[in-house]
Parts: C-alpha cells; sequence; structure tokens
C-alpha cells in the first residue's frame, strides 16, 4: 500500500495553486512548469477536482484555476478521494473476501481487521490536515531557506584580519 503519484501530484498541484490565491486565476501550464508534472495529467486531475468543486475554472485570457473555497476548508483527504485515489491497505478492497474473488464463498483474511483500521487511521489524519496547513508549513519552510547565509573563505592571507574584523563587526 502506498500513494500513487496521482495522489502526490494533486496534492503538490494544490498547494502550489492555494500558494498563489489572490493573485487571479492560476494558469495549469505555470503549475506544470513549477512542478515538473506533465500538463495533460494536471489537465485530467484538474478535471477530477473542478467536478469535486475543490477547484474552479476561469476560461479565456488571462484565464486559469483557483481555490473553489478556501484552503482552511479543502482536507488532503478531500483531495486524494477526488482524484480517484485508493487508500485501501486491505487485500480485498473491503470487500472482506480476501481469500477468494466471489464475495460469497470469500473469507476474511486474519489480519483483516488490523488493515481495514489503518484505513480509517491513514482517513482520519488526512482528513485532519488542510490545504491551508500544507501552505503554512511550504511558507515557513520558504522563509527558512531565504535566512540561511552563506559564508565563504576567503584564499589570501592578507585578507585574514580585514574577513576578522568584518565577521565580529569591526570596521
Amino acid at each position: 500500500m502506498r500513494l500513487t503519484t496521482k495522489g502526490r501530484f494533486a496534492v503538490t498541484a494544490m498547494i502550489d495553486l492555494a500558494l498563489r490565491q489572490g493573485k487571479g486565476p492560476v494558469t495549469l501550464s505555470g503549475i506544470s512548469q513549477r512542478q515538473a508534472i506533465s500538463l495533460s495529467y494536471l489537465e485530467q486531475l484538474f478535471g477530477k477536482l473542478r467536478r469535486h468543486e475543490i477547484v474552479e475554472s476561469v476560461r479565456g485570457p488571462g484565464g486559469g484555476y483557483s481555490l473553489a473555497r478556501g484552503a482552511d476548508k479543502v482536507t488532503v483527504a478531500d483531495i486524494i478521494i477526488a482524484v480517484d485515489e485508493p487508500l485501501d491497505a486491505t487485500q480485498c478492497g473491503g470487500k472482506e473476501n480476501c481469500h477468494g474473488a466471489d464475495a460469497a464463498s470469500g473469507t476474511r483474511c486474519m489480519t483483516h481487521e488490523l488493515w481495514a483500521t489503518l484505513n480509517a487511521k491513514m482517513v482520519d489524519y488526512l482528513d485532519s490536515v488542510t490545504l491551508h496547513d500544507l501552505v503554512e508549513q511550504q511558507k515557513q519552510k520558504e522563509q527558512k531557506e531565504q535566512n540561511v547565509v552563506v559564508m565563504h573563505r576567503h584564499a589570501p592571507a592578507e585578507n585574514t584580519e580585514a574577513t576578522h574584523s568584518i565577521l565580529n563587526g569591526v570596521n
């Protein structure tokens, strides 16, 4: 069990979109370039997101996509479910026929409850994380990256004293 590319790309694209809210519609070609996701793949994903009323589209020049509701009202579970991403750790797809394809003759495996409980925990967790949460995490990450100072060594020996003075705040 793992989240496929479809789910990962959908969440990534939605974070990109949400980061740009308030600046007009966001084009899929822009998301495609920034996130290195195929434009045709994004078109498929956003068609599903639009049908689930997570995004809305604006046609024509200056058109693109925007969130259909606030980022704090969209959960990761909403996005994953909208793009038909299966969140199922059971072997049977929740049909409880783990030992046979025919539901009437198939029986549950001994670990069915374990995996069914994991499914419920995954959905609960993904339903607790909003797009707003992910946007805020991304903004904090970008802020930390901007605050990093890179120091370089100066090779010539005559610059050593001047370098120490600059580093120690002495002019």
